[in-house]
């Protein structure tokens, strides 16, 4: 028998989602709001990364993987771990322990973390868990029984109790209470559940969590939801997955009340203008039909489930998904995200592993880093440089080459042809000899605000207001020894230094330990003075000793070696 829910029950939990739905509604990332989607890397992998790559080029937050126990397929299939057996955090990317640790280093390199969490279902079939545990589909000990899901038919409304092909247009109640794909369905309305998924959440917020990418979210009711979001400490980021199909009972835009959206019409458009005429994005956004409003949504070019079809663009397209993310970056619409997993051949294969646990990710090996690509970093920078600000000088002179601006911040052209193109275009910028953002060189612009190009095939120019070639790079070398959880800073006297800001400092990568490094732009020709800082996973700063260290840039690049004093 299912457990009874009394009236008064029912009409508090209607209570709650009066009063606590608000909370829910947490503000999207800062002005660094780029998200790098790390699907599949093990958590000493996604540490490493945000100090090494992603702090410095100015990502604003990280995605992870589900971190919960799960189905255990021993490392053969990427999908177990969408099978929750347990809520605790022993998982094939790493234990509690590690978790949390990649949680602090990510956040001294200046990133939020946000978890996919796996809250509408548990398992297709009784098995055992990376942590060890032995369970049934519709028994989890010490968690979840048969009276907590979605289990007899008058649930669903289906005999068998799983989600048609039919059912998507015309029943919300079979796209949220029968079985996705055979999976246990959780009974969201139940109390205990609504408990039980809260406490998992806060789990992982009190562990420094800043948000969560809530999966499945279109077979769980917007109302349940909300009254889970409203039981969560503080104000984490939330973003679900709502994939939109045109006359289906369930759409996207039932739930932006409560969160933002997976903009999964975005990367569909855009592989279609890819292979097509990408002339026609000059109107690209929430008119576009399914879109929804790009305050409210989270786009991608990528995911690990589009990427296994035939809709979207993946690594596998080469330039034109190298070229997709760049726009990507200069557009303004959603919170973008720039996705990397593992190299595939086999839909069904899971990430490299050893006895089941994923290694460490190896770029080129094994695993795609695209977020480390020269043109996407310098892209992720024109993008926090030209926040807010609108889209205009647009031109588009053959179907495969577009150019716009960013207001008077940025301008960039791309060439999606299989040819070189030369022509002259108005920037919006003011005159200047600017640095090309997405492949060295520079661009000058006249009086008038225009700049002549020759943009190589499948290729692009980016400028940025104020990145000139009267800027230095300088990289900074530093030996420093340190212990797990302490990083190794940057900060001057210059506005580019953070002009001593250690809230700001700049986070230099330990790829090359007990080297620690970063290349910065600096003013040329300038004097200034530096010191390298130390912070440990509670955010406690130590300086270097002795006084301020003083450098002089020239008209070209040059590096700093030192070690720690």
């Amino acid at each position: 028998m299912k457990r009874c829910k009394a009236g008064l029950v029912a009409l508090l939990s209607v209570a709650t989602v009066l009063v606590n739905v608000s909370a829910a509604q947490a503000a999207p990332p800062g002005d660094k709001d780029v998200i790098a989607n790390l699907w599949s890397w093990n958590w000493n992998s996604v540490a490493r990364e945000c100090s090494g790559h992603l702090g410095p080029a100015g990502y604003g937050g990280v995605q992870v993987s589900p971190p919960q126990d799960s189905l255990t397929r021993g490392g053969a299939v990427w999908w177990d771990v969408y099978q929750p057996a347990d809520y605790t955090l022993t998982s094939k990317f790493g234990n509690e322990s590690q978790f949390a640790a990649m949680v602090r280093t990510c956040h001294d390199a200046g990133l939020k973390v946000y978890a996919d969490a796996v809250i509408n279902h548990m398992t297709g079939q009784g098995s055992t868990s990376y942590g060890g545990r032995s369970f049934g589909k519709y028994n989890y000990p010490g968690l979840y029984s048969a009276n907590d899901f979605h289990y007899y038919s008058e649930d669903c409304g289906n005999s068998d109790n799983l989600i048609h092909d039919g059912d998507y247009g015309g029943s919300a109640r079979n796209v949220q209470n029968c079985e996705l794909v055979g999976l246990s369905d959780l009974e969201t309305e139940e109390e205990y559940v609504r408990g039980a998924i809260a406490g998992y959440l806060n789990r992982l917020v009190a562990l420094g969590v800043d948000g969560f990418r809530i999966d499945a979210a279109k077979h769980t009711n917007p109302g349940d939801l909300g009254n889970i979001y409203g039981r969560v400490s503080g104000s984490p980021y939330i973003y679900q997955e709502v994939i939109y199909g045109g006359g289906e009972a369930v759409q996207p835009g039932q739930y932006t009340g409560i969160g933002d959206v997976l903009e999964f019409q975005y990367g569909r458009y855009l592989r279609e203008k890819f292979y097509g005429n990408i002339a026609d994005l000059r109107t690209f956004g929430e008119t576009w039909g399914g879109m929804q409003p790009g305050g409210k949504s989270v786009t991608f070019v990528a995911n690990h489930d589009t990427e296994r079809g035939t809709t979207a663009l993946s690594y596998k397209d080469g330039a034109a998904y190298r070229l997709a993310n760049l726009f990507q970056l200069a557009w303004n619409y959603g919170t973008p995200q720039v996705y990397d997993g593992f190299t595939w051949s086999d839909r069904e294969a899971g990430p490299p592993h050893s006895g089941g646990f994923v290694t460490d990710a190896v770029c080129g090996s094994g695993w795609e880093c695209l977020h480390r690509d020269a043109a996407i970093t310098g892209m992720v920078g024109f993008h926090n440089a030209v926040k807010g600000s609108a889209v205009a000088n647009w031109s588009a002179p053959n179907a495969n080459v577009i150019a716009f601006s960013r207001g008077a911040k940025g301008w960039i052209t791309i060439n999606n042809g299989t040819g070189s193109y030369a022509g002259t275009f108005a920037t919006g910028l003011p005159a200047g000899t600017y640095t090309n953002v997405t492949g060295g060189g520079t661009v000058t612009v006249n009086a008038s605000g225009q700049a002549a190009v020759s943009v190589p095939a499948k290729g692009s120019i980016a400028i940025v207001a104020g990145a000139t070639s009267s800027q230095a790079p300088v990289t900074f070398n530093v030996n420093a020894s340190t212990t797990w959880g302490t990083n190794v800073y940057l900060v001057g006297s210059i506005a580019a230094l953070k002009n001593w800001n250690t809230a700001e400092a700049i986070p230099l990568s330990s790829a090359a330990y007990p080297v620690w490094s970063a290349t910065v732009s600096l003013p040329a020709n300038t004097s200034f003075e530096y010191k390298f800082i130390k912070k440990d996973g509670s955010g406690n700063v130590t300086w270097e000793s002795g006084a301020n260290r003083a450098y002089t840039t020239g008209s070209s690049a040059s590096t700093i070696n030192v070690a720690w004093k």
